[in-house]
């Protein structure tokens, strides 16, 4: 993929997030996608990429603004960074209780690509600017 091809394929990712369609951000997936969650483990493919939606969706209602995206010149990696404007909804496990709390915060995430989709998503956000915004 070329560098422009890489970073509409992130773009069409996140529009795809912002629009609360799971199904169309899976299918810029590789089926054995690694997904590393901030702070967090390593996930593989994307039945459990589907669940990790399905979780996040429950607890918290996101969109994502001022969204830019970077590519290597061959298209093979992409950086992208964005400002979360979210609601936390339901409480999530390991996380303070849930009031409706909303929040604003800086994030971005990491990509590889292989055969014109993502192979890998690593994301981060600052966990401790979260909790303090939702009041833990």
């Amino acid at each position: 993929m070329s560098l422009q091809e890489t970073i509409a394929l992130i773009e069409n990712y996140y529009a795809a997030f912002n629009r609360g369609d799971w199904e169309a951000m899976l299918a810029h997936l590789t089926e054995d996608v690694l997904h590393d969650l901030n702070q967090g483990a390593r996930e593989k493919g994307r039945p459990a990429f589907r669940a990790f939606l399905a979780r996040m969706d429950a607890s918290y209602s996101e969109q994502l603004a001022d969204i830019v995206v970077s590519a290597t010149p061959d298209g093979s990696r992409a950086a992208a960074e964005y400002v979360v404007h979210g609601t936390y909804k339901a409480s999530d496990e390991g996380l303070p209780p849930a009031r409706g709390q909303k929040y604003v915060l800086p994030g971005g995430a990491f990509f590889e690509i292989k055969d014109g989709r993502i192979a890998r998503v690593t994301n981060y956000y600052n966990l401790q600017d979260w909790i303090a915004q939702v009041g833990g």
